[in-house]
Parts: structure tokens; C-alpha cells; sequence
């Protein structure tokens, strides 16, 4: 597609030839829901510590991340069954990948699922699958779990992505993006599943940092079919992918930092991750933007679905872009319920974002077509989409 116009902003919505679209998406959570207000409490009995220093910082840290709810594998089953998980130094990654592998397997089974059902076609319909998962470590990997659990065809196209972060899962959506467009025909399913019990750890004063993933990070599963050329008798595309980049920050490879150790996985989050991102997002966007051929550069005048990473980034982000309130909505709907589940993130914002948009819709408001599909992850990593919303 050539250059775009401001002009064609609220122009006739429908799919053009050949490019890649969402035509459903799909999620699944574990069973265990955690309320945030009870959740030191709980973590400082279940870990038996008694440290009032600490516990006044994951109280203090559970106010700010904004989060309300939350939904983790953890259970007192699997502690009963594990209890060296809560005792420092006392298990090993082996444990961990013991239940994490077969948790996550059976997240993204149920996430795809849903999609697929919400999809309305037949399963034998998909040709290529992209895994995303920074929660699991096995050969083979996830992603050929996840197809016999489906049922798919031993014929499928598999594409795994592991230890990708927060931005796996625009990085799934992108790699899926470049499957569909030149694989004419093709119907590809994108699942991501992540389980913080690869990194659980009772609290320390040698891992302050930990404290940080306890108070935000969740678990649960999601999934979309991507393909191009929609059938319209039968299928119903959300969002057009109409251009997708990358980019990395050089010498900003110690600003997310996630170490895969005989204690499981250690993340360290430098405090100037949230100001690195603020000092170099517009740039990425106005790069992401041109590379769209869109002349449009008001940013209110397009949607914004962006992975909640953490209310700092969120915040940022709305000053440095000058975006109204509204326009950040569905990412902190979504980590208010959710927390920050990593790769996973993006489709639950992306579900918040059409739901809003059928409200306006009703409400015979105007709303924006285009925008943008933003993620953030190791490296220090930024993955962008400019997308179409087709579903207003």
C-alpha cells in the first residue's frame, strides 16, 4: 500500500488485498484470582517471612503499580507438593520447569480455544502457529505441545519465540504479520502463555528487585488468528497489521535484565527503564509512522494499544506524546486486572480497546481507525504495528 494521507483517517473500513489481519482473539487464566490488597499478607506467610522492612515495600509497591487483580498458577496444592518453593535457596529450576511447562501448555490450549471458537472456523483451517513464552525452557519446545493438545496438523508451520519478554508478544503479532502476507491462503495462530512461577523466590534484601515482580507481574494465556484476505461469509477481521517495525537501544542491554539460574529466572529492572522509554518512544513512533507513509501526526486522533509494562511507563508515555487520559484506557484497564502478564498483555488490551470502541460506536461518536501497537522488552527493545481498526 503507498502513502497514506491524513485524510484518509475515518475513511471506509475494510481490509486491503494481501494485508495480514486479526480476525479473533482468545484468553485463559489459571484458577487462582489474587486480590491486591491481600497479597503481602499472604506472600509473607506462605514465604514464613517476617522482615517489616520489606513487607512495608511490597506494601508500598502494591499501592502504586495500580493493579487490583491478578490471576497466578501459584496455589497452596503446588506448595503442599513443593515447599522448598518458599524457602530461599531451596529448589531448583528443574522443579520450577516441572510445573511451569505443563501450566503454560495448558493456558494456551485453553487461550486458543477460545480464539478458535471465536474465530468460527474449523481447527484443520490453520496453517502455521507462533509460540511466545519467556516461562518455560524444554526440547521439543512449547510450541509443539500446544499443537498436540490442539490437535493440530502434524503438517503445521511452527514458529517459537522463548525469553522475548513483555514485547513477545507484538513480536509474535509481527512475525505472524510477515507468515500471513506471504503465505497467500495461510490462517496462522499466535498464542502467548507466561507463569511468574519460574521466578517465585522467598523475599530477600540481596533481591530488592524481586519485590517489584511480585507486586506486578501475572499469569494467563492469550491467542489471535492472523491471516490476510478475509472470507467475508464467515470471518469478521479486527484489526488490519498494516506496517510493523523493530528497533533495540544500544548499550541498554543491562536495563531489563532476566538470568535463568538453579534458582529459576532473576529479573533486575533498572530505574531508568520508565525514562529511557519516555526519552526515545517518539522517535520510534514518528520512525514507525513514516514507515506507514502516514502524514497524520496527531496522536489523538489515533488509537493507542500499548502493553502496560507498569504505571510509570504508562505515565510517561501520556506526557511525552501529550495524549488525552482516554487514549491509554485499555492498557490500564488491563493491568488493573491483570497486572503486567508479560507477552500475554497485548491481547487483553487489544479486547478492552474493541470494547470501548463499540461504545463510542453506540454512542454515534467518532472514533479513530488508525493506530498504533506498542511494546517494550529486553534489549532494551521496542516492537510497533500501525494498525486498522476494523471493528468500529
Amino acid at each position: 500500500m503507498g502513502s497514506i494521507d491524513a485524510e484518509v483517517l475515518g475513511s471506509e473500513k475494510k481490509s486491503n488485498p494481501g494485508k495480514a489481519t486479526i480476525l479473533a482473539l482468545g484468553k485463559a487464566f489459571p484458577h487462582q484470582l489474587v486480590m491486591q490488597e491481600y497479597l503481602v499478607d499472604g506472600y509473607f506467610k506462605t514465604t514464613k517471612c517476617d522482615d517489616p522492612e520489606l513487607k512495608q515495600k511490597l506494601t508500598r509497591l502494591c499501592k502504586t503499580t495500580t493493579v487490583k487483580t491478578r490471576y497466578v498458577v501459584m496455589s497452596e496444592e503446588i506448595l503442599k507438593k513443593y515447599p522448598e518453593l518458599a524457602i530461599e535457596g531451596g529448589s531448583t529450576v528443574t522443579q520450577r520447569l516441572d510445573i511451569c511447562n505443563d501450566a503454560v501448555t495448558e493456558m494456551a490450549v485453553e487461550a486458543s480455544r477460545a480464539c478458535i471458537k471465536n474465530w468460527g472456523r474449523s481447527i484443520s483451517e490453520i496453517t502455521h502457529l507462533v509460540y511466545v513464552s519467556s516461562s518455560e525452557a524444554r526440547l521439543p519446545g512449547g510450541d509443539l505441545y500446544l499443537a498436540k493438545g490442539l490437535g493440530l496438523s502434524p503438517d503445521i508451520h511452527r514458529v517459537l519465540l522463548y525469553f522475548v519478554g513483555c514485547s513477545g508478544g507484538v513480536a509474535g503479532l509481527r512475525v505472524a504479520k510477515d507468515i500471513a502476507e506471504n503465505n497467500p491462503g495461510s490462517r496462522v495462530l499466535l498464542a502467548t502463555s507466561e507463569t511468574t512461577i519460574i521466578g517465585f523466590k522467598p523475599p530477600s534484601v540481596d533481591r530488592p528487585y524481586d519485590l517489584v515482580g511480585v507486586a506486578l507481574f501475572g499469569d494467563g494465556a492469550g491467542a489471535m488468528i492472523i491471516g490476510s484476505d478475509p472470507d467475508p461469509v464467515c470471518e469478521k477481521p479486527l484489526f488490519e497489521l498494516h506496517t510493523a517495525i523493530q528497533n533495540f537501544l544500544p548499550d541498554t542491554e543491562k536495563t531489563i535484565d532476566g538470568r535463568l539460574t538453579e534458582q529459576g529466572i532473576n529479573f533486575k529492572l533498572a530505574r531508568e527503564l520508565p525514562q529511557i522509554i519516555e526519552d526515545n518512544v517518539e522517535n520510534f513512533c514518528k520512525k514507525l509512522i513514516g514507515k506507514a507513509g502516514l502524514a497524520h501526526k496527531n496522536y489523538n486522533q489515533m488509537f493507542w494499544a500499548v502493553h502496560p509494562g507498569g504505571p510509570a511507563i504508562l505515565n510517561r508515555m501520556e506526557k511525552r506524546l501529550n495524549l488525552s487520559p482516554e487514549k491509554l484506557s485499555p492498557s490500564r484497564r488491563a493491568l488493573m486486572d491483570y497486572g503486567n502478564a508479560s507477552s500475554n498483555s497485548i491481547v487483553y488490551v487489544l479486547e478492552y480497546m474493541l470494547e470501548e470502541s463499540k461504545k463510542v460506536r453506540n454512542m454515534n461518536e467518532e472514533e479513530n481507525e488508525w493506530g498504533l501497537i506498542l511494546a517494550f522488552g529486553p534489549g532494551v527493545t521496542f516492537e510497533g504495528i500501525i494498525a486498522i481498526n476494523l471493528d468500529v
